[in-house]
């Protein structure tokens, strides 16, 4: 019994470190479309330089997964949250680089102004972040349904990035002065995209966790 309490301990750790690297994730994009909105150069930059903490939580995260599959030898539904918290934490990790990625989109249109307001990008950031926040709590419950619920949410994503890319697109057409600021603004969107890409994947490590069952989800 007390080999068992020692594992279950160590899960919880795991489900805890995985969670505090959602949280810091979550507040990266955050803050990258924020800094992007208010062309705030500083804030960018502590998105930049957050991300090394970022990686080092996932290469721990991915270092205690490997060591209790090696000691502990789990099978069935514990190897599943073992297995689940080692894929999430990559897709966490990879939702991370494209917040730098958008952080670095405000470097480079520093002292630039913007042809028109960023209205749907933000309304884009808001609903990633919200999507991982949800999809966290999903985790934690390791609620299946609720998973599910939260994949479906990609699709108001991709007409959000349609929409963008459409604009922009008619913006490059109009003003050739605007391809650059254009170019910048619809690879954003599309790191946006492919954030809610990585948070349907995240969904379907919960259904596989809860189910055993490998599901694609919003195809």
């Amino acid at each position: 019994m007390a080999v068992r309490n020692q594992f279950d301990e160590q899960l919880q750790s795991l489900h805890h470190q995985l969670l505090r690297m959602g949280m810091m994730v979550e507040e990266s994009v955050h803050q990258a479309v924020k800094a992007l909105v208010d062309k705030d150069v500083r804030l960018a930059q502590d998105v930049i330089d957050g991300d090394r903490e970022i990686n080092d939580v996932e290469m721990e995260i991915e270092k205690k997964c490997f060591m209790l599959i090696a000691l502990q030898q789990p099978v069935g539904s514990d190897l599943r949250r073992i297995a689940t918290t080692l894929k999430v934490s990559t897709d966490l990790e990879r939702i991370a680089d494209h917040a730098v990625s958008i952080a670095k989109t405000t470097v480079r249109l520093q002292g630039e102004t913007y042809a028109k307001p960023l209205i749907d990008i933000p309304k884009m950031g808001k609903l990633v972040q919200e999507m991982v926040r949800d999809a966290l709590d999903a985790y934690i419950k390791m609620d299946r349904a609720e998973a599910k619920i939260i994949a479906t949410r990609d699709d108001q994503v991709d007409a959000l990035y349609k929409e963008i890319f459409t604009d922009l697109v008619g913006l490059m057409t109009q003003d050739q002065s605007l391809v650059n600021q254009a170019t910048h603004l619809l690879l954003t969107a599309q790191y946006l995209e492919r954030i809610g890409d990585y948070v349907t994947n995240i969904c379907e490590w919960i259904v596989y966790m809860d189910s055993g069952r490998k599901v694609e989800l919003n195809q």
